[in-house]
C-alpha cells in the first residue's frame, strides 16, 4: 500500500513540476511576444511620423499653390503688349511707359544695393548715348525702399543721364513677373514685349546695339 502512495505522490509532484514548467514557458513565449510588439512600435513611430510630415508638408504646399499668386509664377509672354506702368522720376514727374508709344523702350528693374545692377549701369548709359536720338528710351525703374535719396545720388555718381523711375513698394516685380534684379524687358515702338533679359547684360556690345538698331528700323504694324 505503502508503494503505491509514494507512487501518486511522485506522480503527482512530477506533474506539478510539468505544469509550473509549462506555465513559466508560457509565460516566457508571451514575454517575448511582447517585447517584439514593443520593438515594432519602437521601430516604427519615427518612419510613422515622417511620413505623416512628408503628406502635411505636400498638403501645405499644395494649398499655398492654389490660393497664393506667388507660387503661381509665370513669365511674361513676348509678342504681346507690356504692362503700363506709372511711377515718378526723380524731377518728381510721373512718366508712363505709354507715354513713350513710338519709342523702342528698355525697361529695366534694378536696386541700387544689387552689385550686378551697378555693373551694367554704364553700358546702358552707353547704349542710351548711343541711340537716344533714334526714338530710344531707357526707363530704370528702381525698387529701393528710400526711393530718391538712394537713387538721385547714384545716378549722380556714375553719371547716369537716362530716365531713373522710383518704385519703392515693389509693385513692377508683381506687374512683370520679376524674379529679382536686374531684370530688364525690351519693348518695341507699338509696345509690345519683345524680349525678357533675367541677368545683368553688356548693354554697349556691337551685337547689342545692332539688336536695337533693327528694332528701331521696323516698320509699325499698327497705326
Amino acid at each position: 500500500m505503502k508503494p503505491a502512495i509514494l507512487s501518486v505522490f511522485f506522480w503527482i509532484k512530477i506533474r506539478k513540476s510539468k505544469n509550473v514548467k509549462a506555465e513559466n514557458a508560457t509565460t516566457q513565449e508571451s514575454k517575448t511576444v511582447n517585447d517584439l510588439r514593443d520593438e515594432r512600435k519602437k521601430t516604427n513611430y519615427p518612419a510613422a511620423i515622417l511620413v505623416f510630415l512628408t503628406v502635411s508638408g505636400l498638403l501645405i504646399l499644395f494649398s499655398l499653390k492654389q490660393n497664393n499668386s506667388y507660387l503661381k509664377f509665370s513669365p511674361l509672354k513676348t509678342g504681346r503688349p507690356a504692362p503700363d506702368f506709372m511711377f515718378p522720376g526723380l524731377d518728381g514727374k510721373m512718366v508712363r511707359l505709354s507715354d513713350y508709344r513710338g519709342h523702342v523702350v528698355l525697361v529695366n528693374v534694378w536696386a541700387t544695393w544689387c552689385p550686378p545692377c551697378v555693373d551694367e549701369m554704364p553700358s546702358m548709359e552707353k547704349l542710351y548715348k548711343e541711340l537716344k536720338d533714334e526714338n530710344f528710351e531707357i526707363l530704370a525703374v528702381s525698387i529701393d525702399a528710400l526711393g530718391e535719396k538712394a537713387v538721385a545720388p547714384f545716378m549722380k555718381e556714375y553719371n547716369l543721364s537716362f530716365s531713373a523711375l522710383m518704385d519703392p513698394d515693389g509693385t513692377i516685380k508683381t506687374l512683370y513677373h520679376t524674379t529679382g534684379v536686374p531684370e530688364s524687358f525690351i519693348v518695341n515702338q507699338e509696345g509690345i514685349l519683345v524680349k525678357q533679359i533675367i541677368g545683368p547684360r553688356d548693354w554697349a556690345a556691337p551685337g547689342v546695339i545692332g539688336f536695337f538698331r533693327n528694332l528701331l528700323q521696323k516698320p509699325l504694324t499698327q497705326k
